[in-house]
């Protein structure tokens, strides 16, 4: 019965956020991923070296084969459309998960009160929202890493739940990889102190009951390293390939770009009240709470910093996503800012500084909500008009193509386009790299279409070419024109 009470609460979470946010889509990764899963459930090796093409995920790419069946259902004349549906789907509970694991966090390492706020304000940041709606797979991963911390906190050295629980991590996202190396470390630190001594059998036996926890830590690099190797040839192709995608769209990568950078990131996604009921949580949790959960949580969010560090000196991207793992760990100390003074004895002065504190941050909070309700706002109609785009994209394809191959503006709708007309990515042309010389071409009708959805302001290259020379008009809609040449 307390499971089937989670799981309708979990249902009604992701109905009530997707009524917050209104229509997901499936975002340029995540539809990578549909298309290759498709590919190997059919038999054939996708092509991952195609311009631009995201990072393949381990653990996306087998929910995308598990998906495979919608993705091959031919529905309205385009395939995938009931896979993309799930995969929106499935990131919505991902959203309702993370706002469970997150009150679930502070409700035990501070109390009911601190769990309840740090969740509502983790389900209300817009990059959040957005990043979730759009079903990257880093709201998972989010929930995940969480997942383990909160094992840990319930059962403090429990060892391989929480190993497994970080090697499902790792096969998102690589940052896991430290995680697991240094709660293995921490593990395993009284039989290496035993090994030090020389303390024979005891060495003996603690390094043999190490032995499956070491090879569950090593799981998540290797598997990844043997999924490109099985794929590409190359087992470090994902990280060469997204080093040089940054490299190519000019994204800031560098330690040396971390200091300037990961305050205003860290800004962008929890806004300036947080941050001051999180700096003040943090600070008056270790002075005056004092308990293991604070140092387990303090300790996650040193390590969460340190994995964006070693992800900046690696040439990858410093982007906001890669720091919503220290957001969420600062929004619970953000609950504790606010209600940690619960938690101490009544009558202390420490007790009633903390609670003076606690009304500050939440009257910061507070007058934030009409500017932070109306950037939701603005999240939602931006997707509502994305969402009307692509819809009009598939009128514009459904009738059929007049002649292939097809042609698109830039790269951002070929994921899409691969995967509703059952084609490999490597077919569909980018016109801002290879102008077609015959084919379909796809074109925005407007520049507002453009811009809402084809466009990045952070693109090196921000044309979007018109059709080439001898292609003819064939039809349009309000959102794309389709020209022609056979």
């Amino acid at each position: 019965m307390a499971r089937i009470r989670f799981a309708a609460g979990v249902l009604a979470g992701a109905v009530a956020l997707r009524l917050l946010t209104g229509p997901g889509l499936v975002n340029y990764d995540t539809l990578y991923a549909l298309v290759w899963g498709r590919q190997l459930a059919g038999g054939s090796v996708p092509n991952l070296d195609v311009a631009i093409a995201p990072t393949p995920h381990p653990l996306a790419t087998l929910g995308a084969i598990l998906l495979s069946p919608l993705s091959a259902l031919r529905v309205d004349g385009l395939h995938g459309e009931v896979a993309a549906i799930a995969a929106v789907a499935l990131a919505f509970v991902s959203l309702a998960l993370l706002g469970w694991v997150v009150f679930s966090l502070g409700r035990e390492w501070f109390n009911a009160a601190a769990g309840a706020l740090a969740a509502a304000i983790v389900l209300t940041r817009v990059p959040v929202l957005d990043f979730g709606a759009r079903a990257y797979v880093d709201i998972t991963y989010l929930v995940l890493v969480l997942g383990a911390l909160l094992v840990e906190t319930r059962r403090p050295r429990s060892g391989a739940p929480v190993l497994s629980l970080l090697a499902l991590a790792g096969l998102l996202r690589p940052e896991a990889w430290l995680f697991s190396a240094a709660y293995l470390v921490w593990l395993l630190w009284p039989g290496v102190r035993a090994s030090a001594r020389g303390e024979g059998p005891r060495r003996s036996a603690g390094w043999r009951d190490a032995a499956p926890l070491i090879v569950i830590a090593a799981a998540a690099p290797v598997l990844w390293a043997l999924h490109d190797l099985l794929l590409t040839g190359d087992p470090l192709h994902s990280l060469t390939g997204t080093r040089d995608n940054a490299a190519l769209l000019g994204r800031v990568t560098g330690l040396e770009h971390v200091p300037a950078t990961l305050p205003r990131r860290l800004g962008e996604i929890l806004r300036e009240p947080v941050l001051l009921a999180a700096a003040g949580g943090g600070l008056l949790a270790l002075i005056w709470h004092r308990s293991r959960h604070v140092r387990l949580g303090a300790a996650a969010g040193l390590l969460a910093v340190a994995a964006f560090c070693v992800l900046a000196a690696a040439g990858l991207p410093i982007i906001t996503r890669y720091l919503l793992l220290t957001a969420t760990l600062l929004a619970i100390f953000a609950g504790a800012g606010a209600f940690g003074w619960l938690d101490l004895r009544r009558g202390s002065s420490q007790r009633m500084w903390w609670a003076r504190f606690g009304a500050l941050a939440l009257v910061a909070l507070l007058v934030f909500v009409p500017d932070q309700s109306r950037r939701i706002e603005r999240l939602s109609n931006a997707l509502s008009r994305q969402e009307a785009i692509q819809g009009r994209l598939a009128d514009a394809v459904r009738p059929g193509l007049p002649c292939p191959p097809p042609a698109v503006p830039n790269r951002r709708p070929i994921p899409l386009l691969a995967l509703w007309l059952k084609l490999d990515p490597g077919e569909i042309a980018d016109a801002q790299s290879r102008p077609p010389s015959r084919g379909s071409y796809l074109a925005p009708a407007t520049t507002t279409v453009a811009r809402d959805y084809i466009l990045d302001r952070r693109d090196r290259d921000t044309r979007v070419p018109p059709p080439p020379g001898g292609f003819a008009r064939v039809r349009a809609n309000p959102a794309w024109v389709l020209y022609a040449r056979c």
